[in-house]
């Protein structure tokens, strides 16, 4: 790729320096060093740039680490770019890739880019947003095409980590997937912008952008990667797809009781990731989980929600009660339940782990355990009552009339 020289940027001043280092906090790179400051020195706002391919309908925390930054240059003064990869969506970006990603239909992209921009909003100022559509300018003639694919040589396609390990493990790469970082590429071309963020798994890229802007005589942009927020599991990152994630339109008892679950080892690195930097330092972890669950709850559900979600949390764990609203079950019309076949169906598990639970002692009726030795029940004696499988599911019994 021939890449074009452009003049030097001022001298930073301190104050320059300064907002440099504020708005690159906590992040793991910054390239080029000292490229942020100078871009600053020019005092005009910059043009910050977040693709973000809608290959699924709902964000969690983890996507919001890289929005939690992008609403700190909003609140710096600086110009959001949100790019919605409607047309890189379809061809999929093999970032942290060992295979080939499927490719969604215009359908589901649709849908997806919909509820993504509405949750994206729970973090990001809309008014100070610019929502952009990839497929604008990719969806190009043949000749613009040609022309972007002539700005780079596959060796250099093939220089990232990812490929490297798929080629050395025999594994195939289709022709889509290297032509993926030139496209992400040239979006920071289309927008001209001046930095872009992501997370340490899209480093390739974002330099690759550079490359891009570079070949198309346009400025260079600032890379800013951002780490990534380990899952509730404490090990793999939050990943939808391995349920170790705390989405942001969960149920505010549902937030607050996956927060609390994250390893005490983690809600440092929770805290400096999603309440900007703010850590306790010296605080036991369990009001640590609790400062941080109540104010996440506030966030996306309301000044007041974090409390109330405490309120259940504590009604459940801490007082061993049953939640204030709990799903009702109908028992049907028999005179007798078996009761590991309601369990099953009033559960959603099989009647072997309902078995299994029963016997354990695990199976409370309004808070009392039941006999494991009993199976069935007149239905008189379970109407009404809040049957509680295990340490947090719930349903009250209810007879069909």
């Amino acid at each position: 790729m021939a890449v074009k020289s452009h003049p030097q940027s001022p001298e930073p001043s301190p104050e320059s320096l300064v907002r440099a280092s504020k708005l690159a906090s906590n992040s793991v790179e910054t390239l080029p060093e000292g490229g942020l400051a100078a871009q600053l020195e020019r005092g005009e706002p910059l043009r910050v740039k977040l693709g973000i391919d809608p290959t699924a309908p709902d964000i969690h925390l983890g996507h919001t680490v890289v929005l939690n930054k992008l609403r700190q240059f909003q609140d710096d003064g600086h110009q959001v770019v949100l790019i919605i990869g409607d047309y890189t969506a379809r061809v999929g970006d093999p970032s942290g890739r060992s295979d080939q990603r499927p490719m969604l239909d215009s359908d589901e992209i649709d849908a997806n880019a919909r509820t993504f921009q509405e949750q994206a909003f729970k973090v990001l100022d809309r008014d100070r947003t610019e929502v952009r559509f990839n497929s604008e300018w990719l969806r190009m003639e043949p000749e613009d095409l040609l022309r972007l694919l002539a700005k780079a040589t596959v060796a250099r396609l093939l220089e990232r980590d990812d490929f490297q390990k798929r080629m050395n493990a025999q594994e195939p790469i289709s022709a889509l997937e290297l032509l993926y970082p030139l496209l992400q590429g040239y979006d920071s071309v289309a927008i001209r912008s001046d930095v872009e963020l992501g997370g340490t798994d899209q480093k390739f890229n974002l330099l690759f952008g550079r490359d891009v802007q570079a070949a198309y005589d346009c400025p260079r942009q600032i890379v800013i990667t951002m780490p990534i927020l380990p899952g509730i599991d404490g090990v793999r990152r939050m990943s939808k797809s391995l349920g170790n994630y705390i989405g942001v339109t969960d149920a505010p008892e549902d937030m607050f009781g996956k927060v609390m679950r994250v390893p005490d080892k983690n809600i440092e690195e929770y805290q400096t990731l999603l309440l900007n930097g703010e850590v306790s330092a010296g605080e036991a972890p369990n009001l640590a989980k609790r400062r941080l669950a109540t104010s996440l709850v506030d966030r996306f559900h309301g000044e007041g929600a974090g409390q109330v979600a405490e309120a259940a949390f504590n009604r459940i764990f801490v007082e061993h009660e049953a939640p204030e609203e709990v799903e009702s079950y109908p028992m049907g019309e028999e005179a007798t339940v078996h009761l590991p076949a309601a369990l099953a169906e009033a559960f959603g598990v099989s009647r072997s782990e309902a078995r299994r639970v029963l016997a354990q002692g695990g199976v409370r009726r309004d808070g009392q355990a039941l006999a494991p030795e009993q199976l069935d029940y007149p239905a008189p004696e379970l109407d009404g009552c809040v049957i509680q499988l295990g340490k947090r599911r719930y349903r009250r019994f209810e007879s069909h009339s």
